[in-house]
């Protein structure tokens, strides 16, 4: 394991722009936290309008050749990426671990699967097809051809700082757009040590340019507004993605969303309960909770209830918590105190409308953004618990009785990114999986994110899908030539 320090000297401070790294134009820095201790790691440089003026000046320049690059050389290129972001393993889980929170054994994770898109899309850009016909009428032929969008602006979270830049990044590459990407305040280290790495594996001047900020309205803000700017990818919260899908319509910006969650996990009463355990822990505790598809509502039948609840709260009492770098950690802090007084308040709402807690329920003194495992049962239908997206370690509990009341409850929200469900009976997974309101369903799965698959979600969960074979379509056009 490398250095922290060591490692924290090595990561860019500045803006990628052109291909290199620059201060920004007025010479503005912000500093980065580790949420474990509340220390400063580093300072970074702060990007303003200007320098998102100057960042889609290069992309607008290097579109056209990137453009035409053959796919085989943009593929080769993203397949170094891959190799070198794997040659670096030990620094980019240890930069996120300090930079984030998460447990070092998380970051290693997600290093292998954020660098995963990179080879995936390295495969997939040769494989961007049309095609060619006879028009039914016999009056002429029909050429359908893709094309990249062109530039792009992609707007990623704290939560994932690699991942969630990969999966947009590559796909965008592999299409031919040039890619500008404003990372995570919080989480910026992670994205300019991937800047390096892109810079190392040949992405030419201007293709990538990576503006940190702590005022993403004052960049972001302009380069929508810009004709030149042709797609927009956000993934965050759906209050962030519906003001930007706003701005965005004033143009007809073409838009890819992922947005929040407030995953259901359903357990019915012929589940494999030791499993469903299992796969709550999985889709519960994964990333300390911080995620979009974290469950967030335990939907249990109540034959089974009291059962699953006793198991659930051993397993969760159970977990190591502490800062994500030593020994033997599971949980690590939250990412800010903000968001750890977020997940406090929804616990004493659950509390006090009459929900019992099983174990946790409450944050310890001291420094660092830490919230314990907590399991709450007997949550009443009006805590806001049920209705929010909770983005921690906090499994709330309830029950229903049989299965078109596990289904009623389940889509009893305004989001649609996923949903988990456990039963012995593959008729009832395959007719509940149908049933459910959700872009993705996990069956008798606790993790469902697979590059290979596509990530999204319907209702206020997103518009578009990421990864698998449907990901690099979001930067490709569509036209038709018509022939004689």
């Amino acid at each position: 394991m490398p250095d922290r320090d060591t490692v924290i000297a090595s990561v860019p401070t500045g803006l990628w722009v052109g291909g290199e790294q620059v201060p920004a134009v007025d010479g503005r820095t912000f500093p980065v936290f580790d949420p474990a201790d509340g220390q400063v790691l580093t300072e970074v440089a702060a990007a303003g309008s200007a320098d998102g003026a100057r960042a889609l000046d290069a992309a607008v320049k290097a579109q056209p050749e990137w453009a035409a690059t053959p796919a085989r050389e943009r593929a080769e290129i993203l397949r170094r990426a891959w190799e070198l972001v794997i040659g670096r393993r030990d620094d980019f889980a240890l930069l996120m671990t300090l930079e984030m929170g998460k447990p070092l054994a998380e970051s290693y994770g997600e290093v292998d699967y954020g660098a995963e898109f990179l080879r995936w899309f390295a495969e997939e850009a040769v494989r961007i097809n049309g095609r060619y016909l006879p028009s039914p009428s016999g009056k002429g032929r029909i050429l359908v051809t893709r094309e990249p969008v062109g530039p792009t602006l992609a707007i990623t979270p704290w939560n994932f700082p690699l991942a969630m830049g990969t999966r947009k990044i590559a796909p965008a590459l592999a299409a031919g757009c040039t890619v500008l990407v404003k990372p995570a305040a919080e989480t910026p280290l992670t994205m300019l040590l991937l800047g390096r790495v892109l810079v190392d594996a040949g992405v030419p001047p201007g293709v990538v340019s990576i503006l940190p900020t702590t005022d993403a309205a004052g960049l972001t803000g302009p380069l929508i507004a810009d004709t030149r700017l042709r797609k927009l990818t956000f993934t965050g919260s759906t209050g962030v993605g519906k003001a930007l899908l706003e701005k965005a319509s004033q143009r007809v910006l073409r838009t890819s969303m992922e947005l929040g969650g407030n995953a259901p996990f359903v357990v019915f009463a012929d589940a494999d309960l030791d499993a469903a355990v299992d796969g709550a822990m999985a889709a519960k505790m994964r990333n300390n909770g911080e995620a979009c598809t974290a469950a967030n509502r335990f939907h249990v039948d109540n034959t089974v209830r009291a059962e699953f609840t006793a198991k659930l709260t051993e397993r969760m009492r159970s977990l190591r918590m502490g800062p994500g770098h030593h020994n033997g950690v599971e949980v690590g802090p939250l990412i800010s105190e903000k968001q750890r007084a977020s997940v406090d308040a929804l616990v004493r709402d659950a509390v006090e409308r009459g929900a019992v807690v099983h174990t946790g329920g409450a944050s310890e003194p001291g420094s660092g953004y830490f919230y314990p495992p907590t399991v709450l049962s007997d949550v009443p239908a009006d805590a806001r618990i049920l209705r929010e997206e909770v983005f921690g370690p906090v499994a709330a509990i309830t029950g229903f009785d049989g299965e078109a009341a596990g289904v009623a409850v389940a889509n009893n929200t305004e989001f649609g990114l996923a949903a988990y469900i456990y039963t012995r009976d593959l008729e009832r997974a395959l007719r509940v999986g149908a049933a459910l309101e959700s872009g993705m369903v996990g069956i008798n799965r606790g993790v469902i994110s697979d590059v290979a698959a596509p990530f999204g979600g319907i209702k206020e969960s997103g518009l578009g899908r990421e990864a698998g074979t449907e990901g690099i379509e979001e930067y490709l056009e569509v036209k038709y030539l018509a022939l004689p």
